[in-house]
């Protein structure tokens, strides 16, 4: 953060003063304005460390859907593509919060039969835990 904010308000103070010179309707005076809209958002990083600059994260995480979107042409209806996203966004979060997908998700469709309804989004990825059910460790939850 100490090193960051200067950096980030000088960048700010040139934009501004860098956009004050360019015709409204330019396209770099567009762009320059975009950012300015979202300048809070931009800067968010700055208030809590667990956000990253870049979504860089994001990117590599969808890469694989992008790469396969050839293969992913069995999606025949809308409700097919909402399955496949749901799942594709389940597994995603689950390599994210830094466990074998394939574990989790093996854990979760052996013991979502027996698990209280009322209780399933303790199964959800961001709050399955190694080991919260029987077969969790024998299944090598953990990377």
């Amino acid at each position: 953060y100490e090193k960051s904010r200067p950096l980030i308000d000088d960048l700010e103070q040139r934009q501004r003063h860098a956009r004050a010179s360019l015709s409204p309707m330019s396209d770099p005076a567009k762009a320059m304005d975009s950012a300015m809209n979202s300048w809070c958002a931009i800067t968010r990083f700055l208030e809590d460390g667990r956000i990253c600059l870049s979504n860089n994260a994001a990117e590599r995480a969808l890469r694989g859907i992008a790469v396969g979107r050839r293969n992913w042409t069995i999606c025949d209806s809308d409700a097919d593509d909402d399955r496949a996203t749901a799942i594709y966004t389940l597994i995603e979060t689950a390599n994210l919060n830094d466990f074998d997908p394939q574990a989790w998700l093996a854990d979760t469709l052996t013991h979502s039969h027996d698990h209280p309804s009322k209780a399933i989004a303790d199964l959800l990825p961001w709050n399955w835990k190694i080991g919260s059910t029987p077969d969790a460790y024998a299944l090598g939850a953990s990377r």
